[in-house]
């Protein structure tokens, strides 16, 4: 008789309570091996592949595409295979597995289509609060070693977890996408092309090709909008509609947040609920700059100049303890805005780099964000921050501080000011400036003087 095994979601490495399903490599009654691929799953920042912690048959996947499993809970059930490799009991798997079930148990039934996004908040495990061990992208705890992100072939197709969950937010597919990557891959850029040329949509019969290789079943279709009926201002009798009630939504579903903006706004909320904010604004007078200036690079310059006079500006504030940490090196989170949500990499030791050298850390965080390849070391750990909000529009704003750091600046968009000069005025180009700190850790003297020191770098020629 076989043994039943469940495997409960592990913590993904970023001590988030939940994760969301981006695609299964298997279904209900398929075979197979100890660490062959399991799920797909999309957390605040990467999408990491999950290897399976037992050979045997899958009894149950608990969720489908798109549902959000807390961390702990059942995730699949397996009726272990004596004859395949095991792992070890004694070996640690880095995974949480549920106790074995009786060889009579019954099977598990299978989960109904529509399956909540979220389980009951009595689901989650009661296990102690995890330290933030960061976040992981391309790579899975399994055993002993960990496991790289690599170009999965399924249904024929190889692509990497993020490139599959890209292509299904673009409604793409795969099997239709001309592959320019290595040994055929399917790279985030071919996605992303197919998707602007409409060559590779969904629903549409699949390469010849692919459609000979595949065998496992056709990932979820996107489903199609729902049309609703044409909006006029006469009811069904010719006479005009009543306005809604307050409170009755016209149009829409609610619908969960997943991944990147379930992250964000947790991380929000918790600074709203911990920071005593304060912002200072100012306009950094740039009329003396020459051709070719970096507005980027510059910000950063002047960021590393005024925390270097400053350095109640660049330091960790820990509310509980009530101890703050100085840091000799600047290193500074560059937010990236997506389609996805907020992300802010860090741009290290920034007080070491040339013009020249911060422009390209800034690309290459960039289209690593974008490529969702971004490491875990750079997602974290920086010591002040930068929303250049300024490249959209806006001139000030109030932007948020996140703990532990005590400081975030904020620049709008440059504009033309008429400023006062010796015998009459000038038109002067300006750059507006935030600067939030948290009230806690600075003093209002440390954070004008922090801005001070941002303007007179930034008024600077070159």
């Amino acid at each position: 008789m076989s043994q039943t095994k469940n495997f409960n979601l592990p913590d993904l490495g970023e001590g988030l309570p939940d994760a969301t399903i981006v695609e299964w490599f298997v279904k209900e009654g398929d075979v197979i091996k100890l660490d062959e691929p399991l799920v797909s799953m999309e957390t605040a920042k990467a999408v990491v592949e999950v290897p399976s912690p037992f050979s045997g048959t899958v009894l149950k996947l608990s969720g489908a595409a798109g549902d959000i499993i807390p961390t702990g809970s059942v995730l699949a059930s397996f009726a272990l295979d004596p004859n395949l490799p095991q792992r070890a009991d004694g070996q640690d798997t880095g995974h949480s597995h549920g106790h074995a079930a009786p060889a009579a148990a019954p099977t598990p039934p299978p989960l109904p289509t529509a399956a909540a996004p979220v389980a009951a908040e009595e689901a989650k495990p009661a296990a102690a609060e995890r330290d933030d061990a960061g976040t992981v992208v391309g790579a899975m705890q399994s055993s002993n070693a960990v496991h790289a992100e690599q170009a999965l072939a399924v249904g024929g197709v190889k692509a990497v977890p993020a490139v599959r969950a890209t292509a299904r937010k673009l409604g793409v597919d795969l099997s239709r996408v001309r592959a320019t990557g290595t040994d055929g891959a399917v790279t985030m850029a071919d996605v992303k092309q197919a998707a602007a040329n409409g060559t590779a949509k969904l629903g549409a019969a699949p390469a010849p090709a692919a459609a000979a290789a595949y065998a496992a079943p056709a990932p979820a279709q996107v489903s199609a909008p729902v049309q609703s009926e044409a909006r006029t201002p006469l009811s069904a009798a010719g006479k005009p509609m009543r306005t809604q009630p307050p409170g009755v939504v016209a149009k829409g579903q609610p619908e969960p947040l997943k991944g990147v903006r379930r992250n964000m706004a947790r991380v929000m909320a918790d600074a709203h609920s911990k920071v005593v904010p304060t912002t200072l604004n100012d306009d950094a007078d740039i009329h003396a700059w020459l051709p070719g200036n970096d507005v980027t690079a510059r910000l950063v310059r002047s960021i590393v100049v005024a925390a270097q006079k400053v350095p109640a500006m660049n330091a960790w504030f820990d509310g509980e303890a009530l101890t703050r940490t100085l840091h000799a090196q600047v290193d500074i989170g560059i937010a990236v805005d997506t389609d996805d949500g907020l992300f802010v990499p860090a741009l290290r030791n920034a007080d070491m780099l040339d013009a020249r050298g911060i422009r390209e850390g800034v690309n290459r965080l960039r289209e690593q964000v974008e490529s969702r390849s971004i490491a875990a070391s750079e997602l974290s750990g920086y010591t002040i921050s930068l929303s250049n909000f300024g490249m959209f529009a806006g001139r000030y704003a109030t932007p948020v501080v996140v703990p532990p750091c005590v400081a975030i600046v904020g620049a709008g968009r440059a504009r033309h000011q008429m400023t006062p000069v010796m015998g009459g005025v000038e038109a002067h180009k300006v750059i507006p400036l935030s600067v939030t700190f948290d009230h806690r850790a600075a003093t209002g003297g440390e954070a004008a003087r922090f801005l001070r020191a941002m303007m007179d770098d930034l008024a600077l020629a070159s």
